[in-house]
């Protein structure tokens, strides 16, 4: 499928290369942050963001982010997407 999923900033890895560690549903991946970064990364800490490809897209409310969820979930795609987070890794 290959959708964006939303996923939880944990933390900020490298704030050079503006990578971050996200996590869904114990699922944790790190990538990057550049389309999203502000001025403070902190500020990213604990926020919502839709993850496609390694890369963290838009922020999203904690609503949003869980309404998405539960979509994916009843559509039987979260699986699938957390599989994609993952990767070849399976980090979890």
């Amino acid at each position: 499928m290959c959708l964006g999923i939303p996923a939880q900033i944990q933390s900020i890895d490298d704030a050079e290369r503006q990578t971050v560690t996200v996590a869904v549903n114990g699922v944790q991946r790190q990538v990057n942050a550049a389309c999203i970064w502000p001025a403070e990364p902190e500020q990213l800490l604990g926020q919502w963001a839709v993850i496609h490809v390694g890369f963290a897209l838009g922020l999203l409310s904690e609503a949003e982010a869980e309404a998405t969820l539960a979509a994916l979930k009843a559509v039987g795609g979260l699986e699938h997407e957390l599989a994609d987070l993952a990767g070849p890794e399976g980090t979890a």
